[in-house]
């Protein structure tokens, strides 16, 4: 062994034999500290590492079937693929607030507290937190779980990653959960905790504790301001599962999205709530996002049916057009892209012959779901229609993406979609089945 001395950019992790003043990955400026790493020699290696090393055919291969560690949240044990992999290494990001921690801790205190056919006994579960004391994390079990003296959970304060790689080793738990890896820091690596160094050293250390003793680590991780997992990109490359907990701070709706996932598919999503209690689980979304007493006698209301990966639900999307009094028209989106409004805009005044030049259009997503499928495009043309010509759509379900030219585009499981709303009473439905224009759907409104 020997030492090699390089130097790393404490913002983006770029490694540099020598010190910069500028970084060309991240152009910031005084960013490199010296980190000394030991490097084996690759000359001087004896072979005997070698021998033990061989190559096997893929038929000879043999597959295991990975046992998975239910959470009791069924939403979370959905987006996962079936549970937690033991041996799986998962970080969860989410904005600061979300519910990240009030989540695992409620994980953590249902697999301590109950037992399923996979696993007879009540298994033990670890929960390192560098953020909190170990107080206020009871505290806050007692705030959203009852019973909290017949359990198997462990709680360690510490900041220390050495500290907490010895706790798992030590404690050998059926589950183990870091929060955050931001918090963590060792003597052994330069810089302070949550830089480039220490998150990769963390990291490092909790995936081969995983790998070795065969335990589910979850790690806790921030994000930037853009929204994007903080550290590292090699963080996201390092773990198995990267889970995203996303929701605004003044509505109680949280969706938990996979955006990678070794051991199942990233098509799938949670919807939860965030009461006084704690995060609770919503089995049917139409519940939370349409209003109580239907959109009856309501102008600018209409119903789209949004497919969440594999899930198709109902959503309210509500438009309010009023005359304008600056010379330059207000359009405000809320819960869709900004600029798909403004396109669509311009498709209903080309193609359908709306004089809304010189009106303020207003367009929100009822219960603060953020709308990115295509086939919502109809929906937010027709409530737009609806509040301009105070049409009140009450019983129409209408699903559609729609094109530059005016036409109404096929959508993905449109079928599945179309049964959903069946399903909840609707019998009206407009989509590109029934039409293949947008002024062909506008004009049968007022039939």
């Amino acid at each position: 062994m020997k030492s090699s001395i390089s130097f790393v950019c404490q913002e983006c992790g770029y490694d540099s034999p020598q010190w910069l003043g500028k970084c060309p990955e991240c152009g910031m400026w005084n960013t490199f500290r010296e980190i000394q790493s030991g490097v084996q020699s690759l000359g001087k290696t004896d072979g005997t590492s070698a021998i033990n090393i061989t190559a096997k055919k893929l038929e000879e291969i043999k597959i295991e079937e990975k046992h998975r560690i239910k959470t009791c949240f069924p939403e979370l044990d959905t987006v996962l693929g079936g549970g937690v992999v033991k041996g799986s290494v998962i970080l969860l990001a989410g904005d600061p607030g979300v519910g990240k921690s009030t989540l695992l801790l409620q994980l953590a205190l249902n697999v301590t507290s109950t037992s399923s056919p996979s696993f007879p006994s009540v298994l033990k579960v670890l929960y390192i937190s560098g953020e909190e004391s170990q107080e206020q994390i009871k505290l806050r079990a007692k705030r959203i779980y009852k019973n909290i003296k017949d359990n198997n959970l462990l709680i360690l304060s510490s900041t220390s990653t050495d500290q907490a790689v010895l706790a798992i080793v030590k404690a050998k738990p059926s589950l183990a959960i870091v929060d955050s890896i931001q918090t963590m820091e060792s003597e052994n690596v330069a810089g302070l905790s949550g830089s480039i160094p220490q998150v990769r050293y963390g990291a490092s250390q909790f995936i081969k504790i995983a790998k070795t003793l065969n335990i589910p680590i979850i790690i806790v991780g921030h994000v930037t301001k853009e929204g994007m997992v903080a550290g590292p990109m090699v963080l996201s490359h390092m773990v198995d599962t990267v889970l995203f907990l996303e929701g605004e701070k003044f509505t109680k709706t949280r969706i938990l999205r996979s955006l990678k996932n070794r051991f199942g598919s990233i098509d799938e999503v949670g919807i939860f709530t965030m009461e006084e209690a704690g995060i609770e689980e919503i089995k049917n979304p139409e519940q939370l996002f349409l209003s109580k007493d239907g959109n009856k006698n309501r102008f600018g209301s209409v119903l789209v049916v949004t497919l969440e990966g594999t899930r198709a639900f109902l959503v309210e999307i509500q438009a309010l057009v009023v005359a304008s009094r600056m010379p330059l028209p207000r359009r405000v989106a809320s819960g869709i892209d900004y600029k798909r409004l403004e396109l669509l805009l311009a498709v209903i005044q080309k193609h359908c012959g709306l004089p809304i030049g010189g009106m303020d259009v207003f367009v929100n997503v009822a219960g603060g779901l953020k709308l990115s499928d295509p086939a919502a495009d109809l929906g937010i043309c027709l409530a737009i229609f609806s509040s301009f010509k105070n049409i009140c759509l009450s019983d129409t379900v209408v699903i559609s993406e729609v094109g530059l030219l005016g036409e109404l585009r096929g959508v993905q499981s449109l079928d599945k979609r179309i049964k959903e709303a069946k399903r909840l009473g609707f019998k009206k439905i407009i989509s590109c089945d029934k039409y293949e224009m947008l002024n062909e759907a506008i004009k049968s409104l007022g039939k």
